[in-house]
């Protein structure tokens, strides 16, 4: 469903890209985000040390003080930073909403990048993993519904596979939006409601009353509210009963061309990727041929059953 022609653009915290902006004079180029990820991903480079104006290398910073509204200092020195930081990270952050912007990947642990247990210490030095980055919590909540991950956090499998799915719903969506029809919000509803169900049966129901409703409300209101139900939807993690109860649901579509065989087949495997023996690739990849071989139109234009490029080899984990 989807074409490696249009790369989706994504900020990311730039010392993951392999540039030399850390504090002393180093990287943390992840493989993963730029050789993978870079295959489908267009960054939008962001380090708010270098940006705001300090030299690199540089003294090391910490953010010290109330978790909730936190400065941030030089380790050593003690040199405070914080309005300089803030009032860059306000510009960056309108300058970034211009971008199209689909997803952030920041670095985790960093006192401006860290979008959650970043240290941060108390009136006696002692530090506390309860803090967010300076910029990560401005990025976070001008643009709260946007997918955003660490780079340390998507080495779990099923935090990576739920925030590349996001981004390419985020960017499917984008464009709905920008066409701004009730048709286009019925055909985006209509093509992924097997990855809603997925996600959240409540979602996916009180999305689909704002739906029928597409013909009633102005679109300054129908968008905005199925956006918030999209991406409140695409926050909640799937797991493996509620995949395999879209796979049963799946399999309803086929219950007069499928034959005996074919039936136990998939119920089969259905239940061995439910107690964990199989990956979800496999009963996913049997569905699609199903869908192929029996020519079924609907199943065809579900996104559940393609969600992002093979290539990332997402669902082949058990």
């Amino acid at each position: 469903m989807e074409t490696n022609e249009e790369k989706i653009p994504i900020g990311i915290s730039s010392c993951l890209l392999g540039n030399p902006v850390r504090y002393d004079g180093g990287h943390k180029h992840d493989r993963y985000i730029t050789g993978t990820l870079g295959q489908f991903f267009a960054f939008v480079p962001v380090c708010p040390e270098v940006e705001c104006g300090l030299p690199t290398p540089r003294e090391t910073l910490r953010l010290v003080g109330d978790p909730d509204t936190p400065r941030l200092v030089t380790s050593r020195s003690g040199i405070d930073h914080t309005e300089k930081m803030a009032e860059w990270a306000r510009r960056r952050v309108s300058e970034l909403g211009s971008e199209g912007l689909c997803g952030f990947i920041f670095k985790s642990k960093s006192p401006s990048s860290g979008m959650e247990r970043v240290k941060v210490y108390d009136g006696n030095n002692v530090p506390r993993s309860v803090g967010v980055g300076l910029f990560a919590r401005q990025f976070m909540t001008a643009f709260p519904l946007l997918p955003v991950e660490e780079e340390g956090r998507l080495h779990d499998m099923a935090l990576r596979e739920n925030f590349i799915e996001s981004v390419f719903v985020y960017q499917r969506w984008r464009k709905v939006q920008a066409g701004g029809t009730a048709h286009a919000l019925v055909d985006f509803h209509t093509d992924h409601k097997m990855l809603l169900r997925a996600h959240s049966e409540k979602h996916y129901r009180e999305l689909g009353r704002i739906v029928a409703e597409a013909g009633n409300l102005p679109a300054e209101d129908l968008f905005p509210r199925y956006q918030d139900g999209l991406m409140a939807a695409m926050k909640l993690q799937p797991t493996v009963k509620k995949h395999a109860n879209v796979l049963t649901h799946l399999m309803g579509h086929f219950k007069k061309v499928l034959s005996a065989d074919e039936k136990q087949e998939l119920l089969s495997i259905i239940d061995h990727f439910r107690q964990g023996l199989l990956p979800l690739i496999v009963p996913v990849t049997l569905i699609n041929h199903y869908v192929r071989k029996y020519q079924e139109p609907y199943l065809a234009r579900q996104h559940y059953l393609n969600p992002h490029p093979t290539e990332l080899k997402l669902r082949n984990h058990a």
